[in-house]
C-alpha cells in the first residue's frame, strides 16, 4: 500500500493569516541616517567651528577646536557614530517589546500548566495577554494543534508536519522585525573603523 502524502491543502497555521508582527521599530533607517548627518554637520559648523574655540590666529584652544581641524572627515565620523547610537537604542526598546508584557519564564510555565490540563483556550488566552514574539509563535502553534486535533483525515505524521510548518511560518513572520536594522548597525560600525583610519592617514599626511 502506497504511503499517503501530506495534505498540502490543509491549513497548517494561522500565523501569517494577515496578521503583522507586533515588534515596534524604525522601518526606514535611511531617515535616521539623514537626520544624524544633519545633526553632525550642524555640530561641526556651529559648535566645533565656533570662534570661541580658536585664538586670533585661528589656532585651536581646546579639544573642540582641534576636532574641527580634522576637516570634512569629522562630520562623516559623527554621522556614523550617531547612527549606531540611535539604532542601537531603537533595537534595545524593540527587543524588549518583543518579549511581551510579562516574564517569559513564567509565561512558558503557565502555558505548560494549561496544556497539562488540556486547556487550549486557556493557553491561547495567556498568549493574548502576554503578546510579543514568543507569545505569537506559541499562539500559532496552539491554533494549528487545535485544528490538527479535530482533523480525522490526516495521519499522526502529517499532523506533526503541519504543526512544525505552523511554527516555522510564525517564526518566519517574527524574525525580520527582530533582525531589523541590525545589518545597518554592523555596516556603520565597520565603516566607522575604516573612516577613522582614513582620517588618521589624512592627518599624518
Amino acid at each position: 500500500m502506497e504511503a499517503q502524502k501530506p495534505n498540502v491543502a490543509a491549513k497548517p497555521a494561522k500565523a501569517a493569516d494577515g496578521k503583522k508582527n507586533t515588534v515596534p521599530g524604525i522601518k526606514n533607517a535611511i531617515w535616521v541616517i539623514i537626520a544624524c548627518a544633519v545633526v553632525a554637520v550642524c555640530l561641526f559648523i556651529f559648535w566645533f567651528g565656533n570662534d570661541m574655540h580658536f585664538d586670533e590666529d585661528g589656532h585651536p584652544q581646546n579639544l573642540w577646536g582641534t576636532i574641527y581641524k580634522g576637516g570634512f572627515i569629522v562630520p562623516v565620523l559623527q554621522t556614523l557614530f550617531l547612527t549606531v547610537i540611535v539604532l542601537s537604542v531603537e533595537r534595545y526598546f524593540a527587543l524588549n517589546a518583543a518579549k511581551g508584557k510579562g516574564n517569559i519564564t513564567k509565561f512558558v510555565a503557565a502555558v505548560k500548566a494549561s496544556l497539562a490540563k488540556n486547556d487550549i483556550k486557556g493557553a491561547q488566552a495567556l498568549c493574548a495577554k502576554q503578546q510579543g514574539t514568543v507569545a505569537a509563535v506559541v499562539s500559532a502553534a496552539l491554533k494549528s494543534y487545535e485544528e490538527m486535533d479535530q482533523n480525522t483525515e490526516l495521519t499522526k505524521e502529517q499532523k506533526v508536519l503541519n504543526l512544525q510548518k505552523a511554527v516555522e511560518e510564525a517564526t518566519a513572520l517574527e524574525m525580520p522585525s527582530l533582525q531589523q536594522n541590525l545589518p545597518i548597525v554592523a555596516t556603520m560600525t565597520t565603516l566607522g573603523t575604516l573612516v577613522g583610519l582614513l582620517g588618521t592617514v589624512m592627518g599624518m599626511i
